[in-house]
């Protein structure tokens, strides 16, 4: 059966934080040897707060699969960032949609900046996150209660993942696949995308 990966848009969402993670659970196979002829254990469904289409940083236009309200049932549920993060902080009807929406989910992820808006939503508060590099400081600020972490590219606390900034969202994917699917399926999902999966967890910026 697969696993149904919900993924949160909005205007001036980062393209690369939701698109890279999109990229990796479409691709996945559990028989390489059978890519053309089988599906991927994920679904991924896009949502937005209406059915309009949303702009991203840089204008790219996109077409969500469903409205907040009437998306349907979620294993995995990822919350991207970028610079309409900002806007939504103090967005009451987001933060409890967020809330109601983690209690239903298996996992609950974060990539860039949109651990922000799992903070701003009281779903960080004593658990283990991170974000953007940039943002570290204003997270550490504002969300004192977040135990934030530096050093590490992709963080994992228990049903709770962050990654660090934009393209670390391609790693908290594959990590995910890792966990679901064995270390194997990840790596031939990467092969397959020609991308270079770290060995390590490090940061790959150096603060």
């Amino acid at each position: 059966m697969q696993k149904h990966v919900g993924i949160l848009i909005f205007e001036n969402v980062e393209v690369l934080d939701f698109t890279g993670p999109y990229e990796v659970f479409v691709t996945t196979r559990l028989d390489e040897t059978r890519r053309r002829e089988t599906e991927s254990p994920y679904r991924v469904s896009l949502l937005a707060a209406t059915a309009e289409p949303v702009t991203c940083s840089g204008g790219m236009r996109v077409l969500p699969t469903y409205t907040l309200n009437d998306a349907p049932a979620l294993d995995i549920l990822v919350v991207p960032g970028g610079w309409g993060v900002r806007a939504l902080l103090e967005d009451a009807a987001l933060q409890a949609w967020l809330r109601d929406r983690a209690g239903q989910v298996s996992t609950l992820a974060s990539v860039c900046t949109g651990s922000l808006l799992l903070a701003s939503a009281g779903l960080l508060d004593g658990r283990d996150a991170t974000t953007h590099w940039r943002s570290l400081p204003f997270m550490k600020e504002h969300f004192p209660r977040v135990r934030v972490h530096e050093d590490l590219h992709v963080v994992q606390d228990g049903d709770l993942i962050s990654s660090a900034g934009i393209s670390a969202g391609m790693d908290l994917a594959l990590h995910l696949v890792a966990r679901d699917h064995g270390v194997e399926v990840a790596a031939n999902a990467a092969r397959n995308m020609e991308y270079p999966w770290p060995t390590d967890n490090t940061r790959r910026v150096t603060l």
